[in-house]
């Protein structure tokens, strides 16, 4: 099993498609494993001309787990409601030195970063750290990490901080019931959310973690200015009806990038609904080819 090394932290991590492929860093957010990123939909990068790679962020899956570092919901939940100050074990931008070590361990210099939630701040903060191995960024559904965006409402908010049930059953159970409240009103399928709970629950179960992670991203800063001097081309996909990260999150994010377009989703709440999924999948492939061709360009300026 391919692993990437960030010091003593394991990723695992999985490659799809041609060695020859476009290179494509896959990075999934809160809670969520790789394989929130379904084997379809990997397929789908792959038939448009990429070699996608996707990976467990720390914390989940079968990457590593810092057990060594628990957390107590009810005081961090209390701090937070009163808004009193929070202590993270780690941060957004160590998860995005773990994107970068598994962009190392493929052998990949540069790749197109495309993240998700959680995974669209970790996909910001690579391409603010790691502008070399950058070729182009997406972020899905994310915010910069302002205060005054990208919040949840209150519904959303409570589904993320309820303790964690105890069983495979309970746990399932609890994962759809939070699909349902942060997902898509219209196209909400709990059948496939459920399998993904089940598969999710099978591949290592870790709360705990997943409170962690919550913790990097309350405890993130704000990322406008930074990327205010990001120079890739970009792609910012915001689903307008998003109750864990307000639409807002994904116009600042869109205001604050140099070259970027921003797509709204009518009927998508946190998720990247099947039915808009053809579209964003071309549009990211479009996005890739003109970042390459700009990219070559520019190689042959600086050759003369």
């Amino acid at each position: 099993m391919p692993y990437a090394h960030n010091g003593s932290v394991e990723l695992f991590y999985e490659q799809w498609g041609p060695s020859d492929g476009v290179p494509l860093l896959m990075i999934m957010g809160l809670s969520a494993q790789m394989i929130s990123w379904d084997d379809s939909l990997m397929q789908a990068f792959v038939d448009h001309g990429f070699a996608p790679v996707r990976f467990d962020n720390r914390d989940v899956g079968e990457s590593t787990w810092f057990d060594d570092a628990p957390v107590d919901i009810e005081t961090e939940s209390g701090h937070f409601f009163a808004g009193a100050p929070l202590s993270a074990p780690y941060s957004i931008e160590d998860m995005a030195d773990d994107a970068a070590a598994v962009l190392d361990a493929v052998g990949w210099k540069s790749a197109h970063v495309l993240g998700a939630s959680m995974g669209g701040m970790i996909a910001q903060s690579f391409a603010i750290r790691y502008p070399e191995k950058t070729r182009s960024l997406t972020s899905i559904m994310s915010t910069t990490g302002d205060p005054d965006v990208g919040q949840p409402d209150s519904a959303a908010a409570e589904s993320l901080m309820q303790p964690a049930p105890e069983g495979r059953e309970a746990a399932i159970e609890a994962s759809v019931r939070t699909g349902r409240v942060i997902g898509s009103p219209v196209h909400f399928d709990a059948v496939a959310e459920r399998v993904k709970a089940e598969r999710s629950y099978d591949r290592g179960n870790n709360p705990d973690g997943v409170l962690r992670q919550l913790l990097a991203v309350l405890t993130q800063s704000s990322r406008t200015e930074a990327l205010g001097r990001v120079e890739v081309p970009a792609l910012v996909i915001h689903g307008a009806l998003d109750p864990l990260v307000n639409p807002s999150g994904g116009r600042r994010t869109h205001e604050a990038l140099a070259d970027s377009e921003f797509i709204e989703l009518p009927e998508a709440g946190h998720d990247i609904p099947p039915v808009y999924r053809p579209e964003l999948v071309a549009r990211i492939a479009e996005l890739a080819q003109r970042a390459d061709a700009g990219d070559a360009d520019r190689r042959k300026v600086d050759a003369r």
